[in-house]
């Protein structure tokens, strides 16, 4: 079964074609970051525009990649949401229409989902049951997975998302967008302990998160120091903020396996490529006998090649939702409203 993957949720335009006997065989990626860069960013409308200049190269890319040829596709997935409206739209009618043409079926994917099933795809897959650290610009959660479209919300974040946080943690140390990336790569040059930030809801008792209050005390630091900012400042307050975050996430994941029982932790999305968040996961997974699994450094952003896994993951199990040409987005789309099955 070859399932080609379409994602266009927000700034990245990504098309892959996975093989259910032969795993992934291409995956072609188009990020618009140096656009939106000059407006601190993303802008919508210029994303949406994007996308429809982006996908009929990207598919000619992977096809290419692939060996593979139009004909030979038995579905196309597409990120029905959450995601920008505009942005999502493009993907979706350009799914639908590549799929009448061929006379195919289409499935509409969760975009978390694919970021949850992303470590499927590396050289060390994780098996189910697990515990997911989900962590991106737009979301940070904790969930028990059983399998395919079974899931278990164990805590969220009640405000800023870990990759939100960065960002606007990166704008305030006069970082450009986007300054979450910048940011860890700027704490590698810090010294330990400096500063000290706090460690919002560490002590809550339960798994929730919140990243708002962490984000304040970086402008409280920021003004306290005053301008110009220098670059030893810089790399000190930027490490102390990831040793707050990295800290918190550590934390919570680790109640989230003692409260499961379980000993494997996936931990995925554009944070999930944090060089000291996985540092320390690997030095507490040694430390108390856990397994711990990431996506491809390639997959932790947005990529088609976890659409087309999700996609073809949710044929085989009979839960896929095929939309039969129907232009359904849900750009805000809570993972635990999905059903195992999704009749459009």
């Amino acid at each position: 079964m070859l399932v080609l993957g379409v994602e266009s949720s927000c700034d990245e335009t990504g098309v892959a074609l996975y093989d259910s006997a032969a795993g992934l065989l291409s995956h072609a990626l188009y990020s618009q970051v140096a656009m939106h860069a000059e407006y601190g960013g993303v802008v919508p409308e210029l994303a949406s525009r994007d996308h429809i200049r982006r996908l009929v190269p990207l598919l000619r890319e992977a096809l290419g990649k692939a060996g593979r040829s139009l004909p030979e596709i038995d579905a196309v997935a597409y990120t029905r949401g959450p995601g920008l409206a505009g942005a999502l739209l493009v993907g979706c009618a350009f799914a639908e229409a590549l799929a009448v043409a061929l006379d195919k079926p289409t499935i509409a994917v969760h975009h978390l989902e694919g970021h949850l099933l992303s470590p499927l795809l590396s050289s060390d897959p994780p098996v189910f049951p697990f515990v997911a650290l989900l962590v991106s610009g737009g979301h940070t959660q904790l969930m028990r997975v059983a399998g395919v479209g079974d899931y278990e919300l164990l805590g969220e974040t009640l405000d800023d998302a870990a990759g939100e946080a960065f960002d606007k943690s990166g704008k305030l140390l006069g970082l450009p967008y986007p300054g979450g990336a910048l940011l860890s790569q700027l704490a590698e040059r810090g010294t330990p302990a400096v500063y000290k930030l706090p460690r919002p809801m560490l002590h809550s008792g339960d798994l929730n998160f919140s990243f708002s209050g962490l984000k304040t005390a970086v402008l409280t630091l920021v003004r306290e120091q005053g301008d110009p900012l220098s670059e030893t400042f810089k790399a000190n307050a930027a490490r102390a903020f990831q040793e707050a975050m990295v800290e918190v996430l550590l934390k919570k994941s680790l109640m989230a396996l003692k409260q499961t029982g379980l000993k494997r932790l996936v931990v995925a999305g554009g944070v999930g490529a944090n060089k000291q968040l996985r540092a320390t996961l690997n030095s507490e997974a040694k430390r108390y006998g856990f397994r711990v699994h990431y996506p491809e450094l390639a997959f932790c952003t947005d990529n088609g090649a976890m659409i087309a896994l999700a996609g073809c993951l949710r044929l085989q199990s009979g839960t896929a939702a095929k939309t039969g040409g129907q232009f359904a987005i849900q750009p805000r789309w809570p993972l635990m409203e999905m059903a195992r099955e999704r009749p459009l």
